[in-house]
C-alpha cells in the first residue's frame, strides 16, 4: 500500500522526534487547520496525551475576534499556564508536516517567551 506524502512527513517526522527524544522530555504535537490550531503534550512512553489546547475551547472561542496569529498566541500562552502548572518545561517540538513557518512559528516563540525550552 502506498502512502501519501503528507502520511510520510508526518510519520519522518514524528519517528525522528521519538529516536532523539531523552527520557525527561515530552512531546509537543500541533495540529493546525485553514481555522483553528490545537496542540497536545504527549508522554511517547506510557502512550498517554498529558495536556492539550485548541482554539475550540468554550474560553478561547467566546472572546473577541482574533485573527488566526493571534489565536495561535492566545493557545500557546494557555497550554504554557498548564504546562507550568504540571511543573513542564523541557519537550520536544513536534511539528507534523506543517512547515516552520507563520502560524507554527508564532506559536513556538510565544511558548519559548512563556518558559518552555525547546
Amino acid at each position: 500500500m502506498k502512502l501519501s506524502t503528507s502520511i510520510r512527513k508526518r510519520f519522518r517526522v514524528s519517528n525522528k522526534v521519538k529516536k532523539f527524544a531523552p527520557q525527561n522530555r515530552f512531546r509537543l504535537c500541533i495540529s493546525r487547520s485553514s481555522k483553528n490550531i490545537s496542540a497536545q503534550i504527549i508522554d511517547d512512553k506510557k502512550n498517554i496525551t498529558l495536556l492539550s489546547a485548541s482554539s475550540i475551547e468554550k474560553d478561547i472561542k467566546s472572546g473577541a475576534k482574533v485573527n488566526k496569529t493571534e489565536l495561535s498566541k492566545i493557545v500557546a500562552e494557555k497550554l504554557a499556564k498548564k504546562a507550568q502548572e504540571k511543573q513542564i518545561t523541557k519537550i520536544f517540538f513536534d511539528r507534523g508536516i506543517y512547515k516552520y513557518h507563520g502560524r507554527v512559528k508564532i506559536f513556538a516563540e510565544t511558548l519559548r517567551k512563556n518558559g518552555m525550552d525547546f
